[in-house]
């Protein structure tokens, strides 16, 4: 954190809505990006990362610092998302849509035109298989690989944000990896048995 951001961070405690705001144009994108990869849409990855931020802004004054301002952000906008997905009983993670955020774009799929048509519908193929995947994994593996392998969060990070020791993430993220491993197997057996 920034000495500005501490400045701004002290300001957003003592009720400063400018300070606030400055505070979470830094990290708006990434937390709106946790939410969408949790919940899958875009409408309703917008409605938690705006519920998260008016979660933070109402607690914010009550913040210890015991973290840092991201890991205690990123954590809400979890927490807030599973009690949505909770409440809705839903299992949605798409992994290869192109996410608008504010003026700019991120897209996690690029389509590569220098393959044949049958690679590119195999990488297709392969890419709905793990999306599919992913929405089968239990929820505590399923988020702590979503926070590793796509958000690219480290180890330390993702304990922190969770709050669960280093070595339970290490552990959830490789038996998260090897059911996903097994889910695609399997996925791919049946349909080259189809065809």
């Amino acid at each position: 954190m920034t000495d500005g951001e501490k400045i701004w961070l002290k300001q957003s405690k003592a009720g400063d809505l400018e300070s606030f705001e400055r505070l979470i144009e830094k990290y708006q994108h990434v937390a709106y990006n946790i939410a969408y990869r949790m919940v899958g849409n875009e409408e309703d990855a917008k409605d938690m990362t705006q519920e998260a931020f008016i979660k933070v802004f109402k607690s914010i004054s009550g913040f210890r610092e015991d973290s840092s301002f991201s890991t205690w952000l990123y954590r809400i906008v979890m927490n807030t998302c599973k009690d949505e997905l909770r409440k809705k009983k839903l299992k949605v993670v798409s992994i290869d849509r192109e996410i608008e955020v504010g003026e700019s774009s991120v897209t996690f799929e690029i389509p590569d035109y220098t393959y044949s048509p049958e690679t590119v519908f195999e990488k297709k193929q392969l890419h709905q298989m793990l999306s599919k995947a992913l929405t089968d994994l239990p929820e505590q593996n399923r988020i702590v690989v979503i926070m590793r392998d796509v958000q690219g969060f480290s180890y330390e990070a993702i304990a922190e944000c969770i709050n669960i020791p280093v070595g339970t993430v290490k552990s959830r993220i490789n038996r998260g990896r090897h059911m996903l491993r097994e889910m695609i197997t399997k996925d791919r057996i049946l349909s080259l048995e189809i065809l």
